[in-house]
C-alpha cells in the first residue's frame, strides 16, 4: 500500500487517524535548510481540526516533535523523522461504522481490497493522515523559499455557489488568514461561514474549490513525456482526501477559445523571455515557463454528514446508518495548508531533480 511520494525528496507519512499518533519520515532533504519546529508548527496549526465552529471539533493541539534530521536549526541531509501524538481519539463514535459501510467513504473499497480495515475514523484513509504531508510540506516550503524564493500561496475561492473574487496575481498569505473560511475575499467570505454554519446545523455538509498560486519559479522544471509537471501537481492534489477535479490555467474554459485567443504570446522583458497572457498556468509541454503556476482543486461535500442514510453492512444487508462523530460540515478552509503541503513538495521534487541534471 503506497505511503510514499516523491522521487528525490521523498517523503513516507504513517500512522492511523485513532491509533498512537501520526507522523512522516522525510528524506532526501539537502543539508543546511534552515528549519524550526515553529516553522512546522505554524503550518500544523492552520490544518488543525477545532478553529472554528465551521470545522470538526475534535480536540487536537497537533505538537509536531522532530525526532531525527534536524540540529541547532538547520537539516542535517539526514532522514527527518516528525512526528504528532493523538489526544482525543474517540474510537466508540465510530462502533456503527464497524457494521455498515459509510456511504461515499473508503470503508467498501477498503474492504474490497484488503479483506480488512480500522474502521476508527477511517483509519489510514483518514484525512489525519496529512498531518505527516503538511509538517514535510513546511520543510518544503523552506528550501525554495530559501534557494529559489518560491512562494506558494492557496486559498478557497468558492463554496458550493458562492464564488470569491481574488485576483491570484496579488493574493498574500495575510490575507488568506484573516479569516476561518481562509478566502481572501472579506465579503465572500463572511457569506461562506454563514453558509457553512446553516449546513452544519443542518447536520449536511458542502463542497467547493481551492486555488493556488506558485510564484518565482523558475523555467525548466518538469519533463515533456510522463514525468510533467501537470502531470506531477495533478497527482498530489487528486491524493488529497476529498479531492474530485483539477484545471490548470484556462483549465476546462479553454475549450470555449480559439487557437488565437488561447495561445501565450512571448515577448522580451530586460533580458527575461515572459507571456503575455497565463492561460498555460505557468507550464507549458509539461515544463515551467517562468510564468506564475495556477491551478484549482474541486473538494465533494464531506461524505459523513449527521443525517441517517440507507447503506449495506459488509454481508450485504441493507441498513440505515445513523452517523456519530466529529466531521467539517466543509473540508476547505483545512484543506488549504495541504494544498499547499502538496504543492511544495511537488516543486522541490522537481527543483531538486533538475540541479542533478546539471550538476
Amino acid at each position: 500500500m503506497g505511503s510514499i511520494y516523491g522521487r528525490v525528496f521523498r517523503i513516507t507519512t504513517w500512522g492511523e487517524s485513532h491509533g498512537g499518533g501520526v507522523g512522516v519520515v522525510v528524506d532526501g532533504c539537502p543539508p543546511r535548510v534552515e528549519i524550526a519546529e515553529a516553522d512546522i508548527q505554524f503550518e500544523l496549526d492552520r490544518r488543525r481540526p477545532g478553529q472554528s465552529r465551521i470545522t470538526t471539533q475534535r480536540g487536537e493541539a497537533d505538537a509536531v516533535q522532530i525526532l531525527s534530521g534536524v540540529f541547532e536549526g538547520k537539516t542535517l541531509g539526514t532522514p527527518i523523522s516528525m512526528m504528532v501524538w493523538n489526544q482525543d481519539a474517540r474510537p466508540q463514535d465510530y462502533r456503527e461504522m464497524q457494521d455498515a459501510y459509510r456511504p461515499s467513504h473508503a470503508d467498501y473499497t477498503y474492504d474490497a481490497k484488503c479483506g480488512f480495515r480500522d474502521y476508527r475514523g477511517g483509519g489510514r484513509a483518514s484525512a489525519r493522515e496529512t498531518i505527516g504531508r503538511v509538517a514535510a510540506g513546511a520543510i518544503a516550503k523552506k528550501l525554495l523559499r530559501q534557494w529559489e524564493k518560491i512562494e506558494i500561496v492557496a486559498y478557497v475561492k468558492q463554496i458550493y455557489d458562492l464564488v470569491g473574487e481574488i485576483d491570484p496575481k496579488k493574493v498574500k498569505l495575510s490575507q488568506v488568514e484573516k479569516n476561518p473560511v481562509r478566502c481572501p475575499d472579506p465579503q465572500a467570505a463572511q457569506k461562506m461561514f454563514e453558509l457553512i454554519d446553516k449546513t452544519r446545523k443542518e447536520g449536511d455538509s458542502l463542497g467547493g474549490i481551492v486555488e493556488c498560486v506558485i510564484r518565482n519559479v523558475p523555467p525548466g522544471l518538469g519533463d515533456p513525456v510522463f514525468d510533467r509537471l501537470e502531470a506531477d501537481l495533478a497527482k498530489a492534489m487528486l491524493s488529497i482526501p476529498a479531492s474530485k477535479g483539477f484545471e490548470i490555467g484556462s483549465g476546462f474554459s479553454s475549450v470555449l477559445m480559439k487557437g488565437s485567443e488561447h495561445n501565450d504570446l512571448f515577448y522580451s522583458s530586460k533580458g527575461r523571455i515572459r507571456t503575455r497572457t497565463n492561460r498555460s498556468g505557468g507550464i507549458q509541454g509539461g515544463i515551467s515557463n517562468g510564468e506564475d503556476i495556477v491551478f484549482r482543486i474541486a473538494f465533494k461535500p464531506t461524505a459523513t454528514i449527521l443525517q441517517p442514510q440507507k447503506t449495506v453492512t459488509p454481508q450485504g444487508k441493507n441498513t440505515i446508518l445513523k452517523p456519530k462523530g466529529r466531521h467539517d460540515p466543509c473540508v476547505l478552509p483545512r484543506a488549504v495548508p495541504i494544498v499547499e503541503a502538496m504543492s511544495a513538495l511537488t516543486l522541490a521534487d522537481h527543483y531538486l531533480l533538475q540541479r542533478m541534471i546539471f550538476m
